[in-house]
């Protein structure tokens, strides 16, 4: 019941190439997101941070890691313990769309919050 309440939210924002910067649109997923946090003190998630397939396999890992932070601090500063929200990187190892091309690659620029 949690997950389709939290799907409802929101779980994955999309990042620019080579960026880890939040845009206007992933900002008001996020501010779902610390909402749903805020009615639930005890849940805690996992923010996992992506990139294309583009770039070595350490500048994709290091890429994902400042995503999933990126997102981790906009919760953290809309009141959310950070000991709430746990960080991983994916790099380039889980797309979300397989294939070369602006469409897929887009995709994969992510960082999704699952539920833990």
């Amino acid at each position: 019941m949690l997950k389709k309440e939290f799907a409802k939210v929101g779980s994955t924002i999309l990042f620019d190439y080579d960026s880890s910067a939040l845009s206007d649109y992933a900002q008001r997923t996020l501010d779902r997101q610390a909402a749903f946090l805020k009615a639930r003190p005890q849940t805690r998630v996992l923010m996992g941070g992506h990139a294309d397939e583009r770039g070595t396999r350490e500048y994709n890992l290091a890429l994902g890691e400042r995503r999933a932070s990126a997102a981790r601090d906009y919760l953290v500063s809309k009141g959310i313990s950070s000991e709430r929200i746990r960080i991983i990187s994916y790099g380039k190892e889980r797309p979300a769309k397989v294939g070369s091309n602006e469409a897929a690659w887009r995709l994969n620029r992510r960082a999704e919050t699952r539920l833990n």
